[in-house]
């Protein structure tokens, strides 16, 4: 709880109240029930993408431990955001205490940051795939993913941990309502008389320089990849290396979309509704984990496979 005075009346603020759309209220009806099914659909998924790995030898290999990664990640997104905001939706569960709010703040502001820098890793695993194939197997190794899953927990803990930190230690003077569906920093930290300068600088700061770089890596990955299937001169060769890594890209340049979008509509939202950013910081919490399993599982034979042996021996 974190107590403020106002003259000689101390008043303790013990929770925030998420104001889900309402200004919209027929937005929580008419999205509860599709958020509902995409909740179910991407928890169901990367479930079975995970246990289809774990049981299958043929997918206990570098490339297939890093999607087992990515489904860990959107499903621990996905439980942070959706139940919570289905349960304003369906019994009006606006309270969250503080420590679940700044819980739910350090994992968003975490675990989105190690999304990006695992597509990153799997792009250079693709680069590596298409433009070094007989130094890929001693390039990718068990050890190279272990150390890569500790880079990408030690990076983005480190530089991601202040956020909720700075924004925990503010003083909340009783306005404790957040025009929110969660509890994004700079929704919460509005709500502090403080100074949230160095809050907002420093989540700038931090969102720019690792969701930039890794885009940029990812970038510079795919146009050396791109630089060597235009080299291939075996016929079909240039069509199957592009298909080891179109459902990666096709990933990525969702992921990246969906989040410049939601950059830019936040930028204008005095020009259009302020329920929009919100839904989109909603569905951006949902929407790639319901797609990442299925495209991989589509468009990657191995994945197929194995789901389907999986899905036949009733699990």
């Amino acid at each position: 709880m974190l107590p403020y005075s106002n003259g000689s009346l101390t008043i303790e603020v013990s929770e925030f109240l998420l104001n889900c759309f309402v200004r919209s209220p027929s937005w929580q009806l008419g999205l509860s029930l599709p958020l509902s099914l995409l909740f179910l659909l991407a928890m169901g998924a990367n479930t079975i993408l995970l246990i289809t790995i774990w049981r299958e030898a043929a997918l206990h290999e570098p490339v297939y431990y890093l999607l087992g990664l990515l489904s860990l990640l959107d499903m621990v997104l996905c439980l942070t955001v959706i139940p919570k905001v289905l349960a304003i939706f369906w019994f009006d569960l606006r309270s969250i205490s503080f420590s679940a709010c700044f819980l739910q703040m350090f994992i968003m502001n975490n675990f989105l940051p190690m999304e990006s820098c695992t597509f990153m890793v799997m792009a250079y695993d693709r680069y590596v795939a298409i433009c070094h194939p007989l130094r890929y197997p001693s390039i990718i190794t068990d050890q190279f993913i272990a150390k890569a899953v500790v880079f990408i927990l030690v990076r983005n803990t480190f530089f991601t941990a202040p956020i909720p930190i700075l924004s925990a230690q503010l003083l909340y003077c009783g306005e404790n309502i957040i025009e929110n569906c969660i509890c994004a920093n700079l929704s919460v930290s509005k709500l502090s008389c403080d100074n949230v300068a160095l809050n907002k600088i420093y989540q700038l700061i931090v969102a720019w320089t690792l969701l930039g770089s890794d885009l940029i890596l990812i970038f510079l990955s795919y146009t050396f990849i791109l630089q060597a299937v235009l080299r291939l001169k075996a016929k079909g060769a240039t069509a199957k290396a592009l298909s080891t890594c179109g459902s990666h890209f096709i990933l990525i340049l969702f992921f990246s979309t969906i989040l410049l979008v939601f950059v830019f509509t936040h930028m204008a939202k005095k020009k259009i509704s302020p329920d929009i950013p919100v839904l989109l910081n909603v569905l951006h919490h949902v929407i790639p984990a319901v797609l990442n399993p299925i495209v991989y599982g589509v468009r990657t034979q191995e994945i197929k496979k194995g789901i389907w042996k999986f899905l036949r021996r009733g699990g």
